[in-house]
């Protein structure tokens, strides 16, 4: 879809809404997937103006991989282990945020699915961005839009 196309069908203006975005860092910001911050920010132009912007990294981030994500404007979020409930956590806390309209999940995979089911509930837009067509079936189907990066 063209970006005049995705405006003109979700009737509103360039930066209309407000977003929250969620970056699973150790399941998208990986070499083989050339994902770049700039790219999936660059895809959330139409939807609105990225208000929160968090990556999840774990205890093994490289602090070149921390600085670039801050360079980008995002809040690095640090855990131990595994960064899914960390993430889970904070996107389902942003649907009792009145000021956000819209979250987002830039994922692979559908554990986040619990965290969508709970913020469409609570009336947020919800998007899912993605590297492969094929990755995260359920949250695809689920999420109101799915925006895929070319690699």
């Amino acid at each position: 879809m063209v970006l005049k196309e995705i405006k003109k069908k979700l009737g509103f203006s360039k930066n209309n809404k407000k977003l929250a975005v969620f970056v699973d860092g150790p399941n998208i910001l990986r070499k083989e997937f050339s994902v770049d911050l700039k790219d999936v920010k660059k895809s959330l132009e139409p939807f609105g103006q990225i208000k929160v912007g968090k990556v999840f990294l774990n205890q093994f981030a490289s602090q070149k991989l921390i600085e670039a994500c801050n360079n980008q404007g995002f809040e690095t979020i640090i855990t131990v282990g595994d960064v899914d409930v960390a993430m889970a956590v904070d996107a389902t806390e942003t649907c009792f945020n009145s000021t956000i309209d819209t979250i987002v999940w830039v994922t692979r995979d559908s554990d986040f699915l619990p965290s969508v089911v709970k913020a469409k509930r609570y009336g947020k837009e919800t998007i899912a961005v993605i590297v492969e067509e094929a990755s995260a079936a359920a949250l695809k189907n689920t999420v109101d839009f799915v925006i895929v990066l070319k690699k």
